[in-house]
């Protein structure tokens, strides 16, 4: 969890749930494989197929070898996984020995991932320091390059502030998380949906303990920008592959002065 703009695009390419599969694919197959192969086994079209693993390369997450067989005709382009995916594998595990570590704590691990969470924002300090007139451009920034896939959309209706709450509960409230303040924003209160997430495996997996981290980190990053941190809330899996970010009314942007 650093600021390196390798790590961000590894982060970027496996918060889709078919470009997993692929990578897990290839790190399992004895023999390399081609899009074709891929395709068959994870029961795609081939052209997808060939737009993750594209994708996964692009992030230096797999290898392409020309296949020469002494046949005719266009070689086979072969992919294997590269060193990079099999360090991600050893972090997820690590990842995941950690979350089942904090998840023993008696709030599910929440106070100690928030935290976590805050620590990490702080390695976005220098980045952020200047940049508080921007607005929510640099928080989005920062969610997109690391594969969350945000989107800024308006607030229709008042919604739980702070909560880091669990997969199981899809996003009912079931009160304020450590540090946070109870009652619901306001309605011209800024949403971002995050429409994927690199880290959703383990998400699924400890919810209390992953999802906190990244409202710390939302939270870290808005002290930065000069928010209350206490105004961020965050409903993870309010769909299968959607979460909820709220943000407090002072980040809205201020309304035309009436004529």
């Amino acid at each position: 969890m650093i600021n390196d703009e390798g790590t961000g695009d590894r982060h970027a390419a496996l918060a889709s749930d078919a470009r997993r599969q692929v990578l897990d694919l290839l790190m399992g197959s004895a023999t390399p494989l081609d899009a074709a192969a891929v395709a068959a086994r994870i029961g795609l079209h081939v052209t997808t197929a060939r737009f993750h693993l594209d994708q996964l390369e692009n992030a230096d997450l797999i290898r392409r070898a020309v296949g020469r067989a002494g046949t005719r005709g266009r070689p086979r382009i072969l992919f294997t996984a590269g060193p990079a995916a099999r360090e991600g594998g050893a972090q997820h595990d690590l990842s995941r020995v950690l979350a089942t570590a904090l998840a023993e704590d008696a709030d599910s691990g929440r106070a100690r991932a928030i935290r976590a969470g805050e620590t990490w924002a702080e390695s976005y300090a220098d980045e952020l320091r200047g940049s508080a007139a921007e607005g929510i451009a640099p928080l989005l920034s920062i969610l997109d390059r690391l594969g969350f896939d945000p989107e800024l959309v308006s607030a229709v209706e008042p919604v739980p502030v702070a909560e880091a709450e669990s997969a199981a509960d899809a996003g009912a409230s079931d009160g304020a998380s450590d540090g946070a303040s109870d009652g619901v924003a306001d309605v011209s209160a800024p949403l971002i949906t995050l429409l994927a997430c690199p880290f959703r495996a383990d998400a699924r997996d400890a919810p209390d303990v992953i999802c906190s981290v990244h409202l710390g980190l939302v939270r870290g990053v808005a002290r930065e920008l000069g928010h209350d941190p206490d105004q961020v809330g965050l409903r993870p899996f309010v769909g299968p592959e959607l979460c909820h970010l709220h943000l407090g009314r002072e980040w809205a942007e201020p309304s035309p002065p009436a004529e």
